[in-house]
């Protein structure tokens, strides 16, 4: 229930990229939320984003979610004691359950939104060879959905969506420099998300004289660096990230510059 900042900007900037569409963000320790009072009073927690009418908060309820999915059973048999990664595990799970029930698009909390994504059915490519799991649109109960879905149920661990799509879109091909298409689904090539690759993330809090305009990307995957390594933004160091968050969610950075002088 105390999301990082840069889980905040994450949300940020997806309701200022798109102000028109709803912007859920789902989590686990929420209580049911029923009467408008009770969207009220969860908001509070979050004034940075009190001003956005799109950002909406709402409960992870697994067994809701997992039903009338392949997700189910294993959902119910599953020992999380004894699977070292299962937050990763259920994570992965959550979000093609989402994305079959809800459509639109899924983004992880480590993604800062650049520009709206205008099509519907996209997925993204990481590297020449791998899809990330990340960031993916698809319309509800979209049969590419359901293929993750059992593709998961049968292999866990990170790369369902690279394996459906070799299946699937077997002569399709990455490009390295433009999108590519498969029947209605986008081949999104590594710069539209990716365009620091993840061996040189660090530079995301290095200090630049100039920075990139990142004009071809329609977000940033920051790969939450700032969980695992104990990166935080901080106002003032002239980093990347900090000019992101200027730009792209100043709610957010404008809170953090406020907590710093607190301090």
């Amino acid at each position: 229930m105390e999301p990082t900042s840069l889980i905040l900007c994450a949300i940020e900037s997806a309701a200022r990229a798109y102000p028109d569409r709803p912007v859920i963000f789902f989590m686990n320790g929420l209580s049911d939320i029923i009467t408008e009072e009770d969207e009220k009073n969860i908001r509070k927690n979050f004034p940075s984003l009190s001003s956005f009418n799109n950002v909406h908060f709402l409960p992870l309820r697994f067994e809701d979610l997992f039903t009338d999915t392949p997700l189910l059973s294993w959902y119910q048999k599953a020992n999380p004691a004894q699977e070292p990664y299962w937050i990763h595990v259920l994570s992965d799970a959550i979000r093609f359950s989402l994305l079959w029930t809800y459509g639109g698009i899924y983004m992880d909390t480590d993604i800062i939104t650049i520009q709206p994504i205008l099509i519907d059915h996209f997925v993204a490519a990481q590297t020449k060879t791998a899809f990330s799991s990340s960031v993916f649109g698809l319309s509800p109960q979209h049969a590419l959905a359901w293929m993750f879905m059992e593709n998961f149920d049968e292999n866990q661990g990170p790369g369902v969506v690279t394996r459906a799509l070799n299946k699937t879109c077997v002569h399709t091909k990455i490009d390295l420099h433009h999108d590519v298409k498969c029947g209605s689904l986008s081949f999104f090539y590594p710069d539209r998300f990716y365009p620091i690759p993840y061996q040189d993330r660090e530079r995301y809090f290095k200090e630049w004289d100039d920075f990139p305009s990142f004009k071809t990307s329609y977000g940033l995957h920051l790969r939450n660096i700032m969980n695992t390594a104990q990166q935080t933004m901080v106002p003032g160091r002239n980093t990347l990230v900090e000019h992101l968050y200027k730009n792209y969610c100043p709610s957010v950075f404008e809170a953090e510059v406020k907590k710093q002088k607190g301090n």
